[in-house]
């Protein structure tokens, strides 16, 4: 069995909004581990006094998604961000309420990474997606799923060296992204088969199974240049739906 985080460490990545929660131990999905997400009270709690009732587009995820700021992002003023750090697709089923309460007309998700860098399996993250897929289709919203996104080669290499000197980080890094890809080629293929968009942003993002280093501040946090490219993606099915 492999050993957690020292727990200062963990609350330290928590705090800076660092999307992988756990790097080497396996861990069972329950509902204390979103909840003791420091930031998903904090989000939780904005979402309740916030005045905004209404929002045609909403931007769903964790840190990746909450890294940039939509309105502007695409020039408009009826997009909202619901992307809470450190976030895990369980903790997105269990605040769709705060999505629905909107009533937007599309839904835009990422999710997935600090699933699998939580050693949470496949299945489970599938499961927990596709409950969120099927709330959103019963409040007739359109979904949009977009590709969960690579680390680079180097993602947290740093603490992996000085802590798990028995890990090598190239390959502790590609076999994440191959998890990676597996969960993406399932939401593809539920998407055909359910007539909804799927958006493969690592065909443009990524090279050899790790996104690329010009789109990334850490390797896995976009800069304005990967911002850009989603934007470009979110544009496109913004005009095909005619909005």
């Amino acid at each position: 069995m492999k050993y957690l985080f020292p727990f200062l460490f963990v609350i330290m990545m928590i705090l800076f909004h660092n999307p992988v929660k756990a790097l080497t131990r396996p861990i069972q999905s329950d509902s204390l581990w979103y909840k003791n997400n420091l930031n998903y009270q904090l989000q939780i709690g904005y979402y309740d006094v916030y005045k905004t009732k209404q929002a045609d587009i909403v931007m769903l995820g964790n840190s990746i998604t909450h890294g940039a700021n939509w309105a502007e992002l695409l020039g408009r003023s009826n997009v909202v961000d619901r992307g809470v750090p450190s976030d895990i697709v369980e903790g997105m089923l269990n605040r769709m309420d705060y999505i629905y309460k909107l009533h937007p007309k599309v839904c835009f998700i990422m999710a997935g990474v600090n699933d699998i860098y939580s050693w949470i399996p496949n299945e489970t993250i599938l499961k927990n997606y596709l409950e969120i897929i099927n709330g959103l289709k019963a409040h007739n919203i359109k979904v949009v799923i977009f590709s969960t996104l690579h680390t680079s080669a180097d993602w947290a290499k740093d603490w992996l060296e000085t802590n798990r000197p028995d890990l090598d980080v190239y390959e502790y890094n590609l076999g994440r992204n191959n998890e990676i890809n597996k969960l993406n080629q399932s939401l593809s293929t539920y998407a055909r088969s359910s007539g909804i968009e799927f958006v493969d942003l690592n065909k443009s993002m990524s090279n050899n199974n790790f996104i690329k280093k010009h789109l990334t501040y850490d390797g896995t946090h976009l800069n304005a240049n990967g911002y850009k490219i989603w934007r470009d993606a979110v544009d496109k099915i913004l005009k095909k739906y005619g909005m």
